[in-house]
């Protein structure tokens, strides 16, 4: 009561074994320390390597000891490690014992081999956190990986990104890094991010700067998992959303639309096909996976009543001259009106939409309009807005938007933006994507390198920007996420750097900004 708040985090007085004994086989570990100690989620924080059975362990705090019973037999000739991390805390503040790490040996040797390096993201949040990243590998002849079994050996990473793997045996194993959020101690391939070596590590002597790239991947093979009708459209249910599809009709006599939704791509006839039509689908997913298939479609009469056709549009956008509008709708549409679609800047004036100002992005689903309109200095006015009357789209139903649409978006004056941010790429192989990101890490601009390694961006809003680069090496004007069933990494991505301001770039009205120079960080692997 009324005393100093304790500071002071326990001590390790003694244990059994003792530190780096060799030759001893302990069913159980006893850790004795200078005052009472309670643990804290041992299961997970508590890191043994090599693997061992962790359900069999029975971790217990008994007034100033931890007692650990293995209830396993150990492997011979093993060097082990108990990292207690920050798991051991004592009683009155929970303050985490330091450096708290048992090394003993079954064998006559203690292991000494490290492996080290440092974990990068491929897409950084803007506040970067390591937390819950680990690093493990898995010896040659291992049937386990990454994503079936804890690996035999393994780090956590620490909050600057860094990783040690220490008292490794002489050996060939294979490396993985992961964001291992629901602590299982292997990646799930569906929603945590990870990277992997595609080669081999020979270790008969320690291995430094090794550097894994993380990103989320989904390796689950692309699947149709049914069809049927949806009214006298026809559906095709997919496992997950491709990224490249295409579907033809076999007979060139059904006139029809499709677009896809989540999980799902669907046929639209523009009339009633009874009899049994066959389609050729071709689709791909991000990683690689592909269909190539026939299905056999029917587009009967039906009387369910079509949905209602929707729009919504990329309202609140600035511009200078060059006014681009995207008009997003639910299905394909089949007819504008172009009587009640036009752009209104005054009480009295307007300019008339018509068919050289607009073009559907993929004619095949027709479901993206872009407008695309230039507007002289002459009209002074800030705000333009795009009105569309209900009843001026049709889609390939025969629906109509029931409401009017308006889309406000505002000119800005010359003198409003930024010349010009230029620079050269140093250490990549073309062809490059490079990219403008805003704070809210929308792409605002974009350039696709073949010949020259220099950008330049032009006509820029004062802001906070970031710079990344993606380098293609598919070429398919894209980043390409890692494929691990087939031992294919990522497509490298990275950013501007400052030493000033890090991976910001501020951008202010008449600046031109030269010489922002990019070098490419390093490839997953070691750094040479």
């Amino acid at each position: 009561m009324g005393g100093p708040v304790d500071e002071t985090p326990p001590k390790l007085l003694e244990s059994s074994p003792l530190i780096e004994s060799i030759n001893t086989k302990p069913e159980k570990i006893t850790l004795t320390f200078d005052e009472y100690v309670k643990l804290d989620n041992p299961s997970k924080g508590i890191i043994i390597t090599p693997r061992i059975n962790k359900d069999e362990v029975i971790f217990t705090a008994i007034k100033n000891s931890i007692v650990i019973e293995l209830n396993q037999e150990l492997e011979d000739s093993t060097t082990y490690v108990f990292d207690f991390q920050k798991s051991v805390v004592d009683i009155s503040e929970e303050n985490p014992a330091e450096n708290l790490k048992l090394v003993f040996s079954t064998g006559s040797t203690i292991d000494s081999l490290q492996l080290s390096g440092k974990i990068n993201f491929t897409f950084p949040d803007n506040k970067i956190d390591y937390k819950n990243v680990l690093v493990g590998i898995y010896p040659i002849g291992d049937t386990t990986d990454i994503f079936t079994a804890a690996p035999y050996y393994l780090s956590q990473v620490d909050t600057l990104g860094n990783f040690a793997i220490s008292n490794i045996k002489n050996g060939n194993y294979l490396a993985y890094a992961w964001r291992d959020e629901n602590g299982s101690l292997k990646a799930e391939f569906k929603s945590e991010d990870y990277d992997f070596l595609t080669d081999t590590i020979e270790l008969n002597q320690n291995a430094t700067d090794l550097l894994f790239n993380l990103s989320k991947a989904d390796i689950t093979p692309l699947r149709i998992l049914r069809t049927g009708n949806f009214g006298k459209n026809f559906d095709i249910i997919l496992n997950k959303n491709p990224i490249e599809k295409d579907v033809k009709s076999i007979d060139q006599t059904i006139e029809y639309q499709y677009n896809t939704g989540d999980k799902r791509i669907r046929i639209y006839p523009k009339i009633a096909y009874p009899d049994s039509s066959q389609f050729h689908i071709k689709l791909q997913d991000s990683v690689g996976f592909s269909i190539d298939t026939l299905i056999w479609a029917k587009f009967p009469e039906s009387e369910r009543r079509p949905e209602k056709l929707t729009v919504s549009a990329n309202s609140g956008k600035n511009f200078y001259q060059n006014l681009e509008i995207e008009l997003k709708f639910n299905k394909p549409i089949a007819r504008i009106n172009t009587d009640s679609l036009y752009i209104h800047y005054d009480t009295a004036s307007f300019i008339r939409i018509d068919e050289s100002m607009f073009y559907l992005k993929d004619s095949s689903s027709s479901d993206i309009l872009k407008i695309q309109l230039t507007l002289p200095d002459s009209l002074t006015k800030d705000i333009f807005s795009l009105k569309a009357a209900d009843s001026t789209f049709v889609d390939y139903e025969g629906e109509y938007n029931e409401n009017e649409l308006l889309a406000n978006y505002k000119k800005l004056k010359r003198e409003a933006y930024a010349d010009e941010i230029t620079g050269s790429i140093e250490g990549a192989n073309l062809p490059l994507i490079v990219q403008l990101i805003d704070s809210k890490s929308e792409i605002i601009k974009e350039q696709y390198l073949e010949n020259s390694f220099n950008y330049s961006f032009q006509l820029i809003e004062p802001g906070n920007y970031k710079i990344r680069v993606i380098e293609d090496s598919n070429k398919n004007g894209r980043w390409d996420p890692s494929n691990f069933t087939k031992k294919i990494n990522a497509e490298r991505v990275f950013y501007f750097r400052n030493e000033e301001t890090k991976d910001e770039i501020t951008v202010r009205a008449g600046w031109t900004l030269a010489d922002q120079n990019i070098t490419a960080s390093p490839k997953t692997g070691f750094e040479k």
